[in-house]
């Protein structure tokens, strides 16, 4: 074959095959456009459904939508917005009265006190008090009392400083916490094995008091099975989110107090980098 005709055909054939490619991708792109467009349009209805039910108190239903959003269209423009929104009303179903599939209705019998009732669920006695609005330890016989039997587990994420609360596998709430300096938070999977309101921070034989702005551990304790080491409350909470404390888990005391009145002791803990 002439040469000169080989180097024709072969611009003509690079010049065809460079046509299609931008044809083809003309329309992908257009394609991937009107995809799209339905997406955020179908996202945006959910979401407005959901704070409409929301303030309608419809929670369940809400948190219905909610969670179709984050499942089905995790690139929506106020993702975060759905996500705060989602653990807002997770929270508010556990704490409340509402009866679900992650609840039973216990009947009051002789000899029953909260702290047994507690303990036959494997829940807290804090819990059962919020959801069925008690103002005291008081029950009386026949009493129908509400309580959650989700089961109760957490994950700590070092690399990102968070919590993360989940019932019955369910993500529940994250948290940002504080992890150890020079990533000394041991790793592994841990028991809370006692728990403490308002505890004494024993630092170096010296006793540090509850009210003392001294007191690292804030207002609330939930210790491992590891000697030392545990959940904490702060008074240094500019200090959350960051690798700065001794080993511990530390949060904001509003926070921990939340996570206290969820966790039973035997609750597990797992930490990974």
């Amino acid at each position: 074959m002439d040469k000169r005709l080989f180097i024709v055909i072969l611009v003509a054939v690079v010049l065809v095959s460079f046509g299609v490619y931008l044809t083809v991708n003309k329309n992908s792109d257009s394609t991937g456009k009107e995809d799209r467009r339905p997406s955020f349009t179908e996202a945006q209805e959910l979401y407005d459904q959901a704070i409409t039910l929301k303030e309608s108190n419809e929670v369940s239903k809400a948190k219905e939508l909610l969670k179709q959003i984050v499942a089905e269209h995790p690139d929506f423009k106020d993702i975060d917005s759905v996500q705060k929104n989602l653990e807002e009303l997770n929270l508010k179903i556990i704490f409340s009265g509402l009866e679900t599939s992650d609840t039973i209705l216990h009947e009051v019998k002789s000899g029953d006190t909260l702290g047994k009732i507690a303990k036959q669920y494997n829940t807290t006695l804090e819990l059962i008090k919020r959801s069925n609005n008690l103002k005291s330890d008081t029950i009386r016989l026949g009493q129908r009392l509400r309580i959650w039997k989700g089961t109760f587990s957490v994950l700590v994420d070092k690399s990102q400083n968070i919590l993360i609360l989940s019932s019955n596998n369910e993500v529940v709430k994250v948290y940002r916490v504080s992890t150890g300096a020079d990533n000394n938070t041991p790793v592994g999977t841990f028991t809370i094995v006692n728990k403490l309101i308002d505890p004494v921070w024993f630092k170096s034989g010296a006793i540090i008091p509850p009210e003392s702005p001294k007191n690292v551990l804030g207002t609330r304790w939930m210790g491992f099975d590891i000697p030392g080491y545990g959940i904490h409350g702060t008074v240094e909470p500019e200090t959350i989110g960051q690798q700065v404390t001794a080993g511990c888990l530390r949060m904001r005391n509003e926070e921990v107090e939340e996570l206290y009145s969820l966790l039973p002791v035997g609750t597990k803990v797992t930490v990974v980098d």
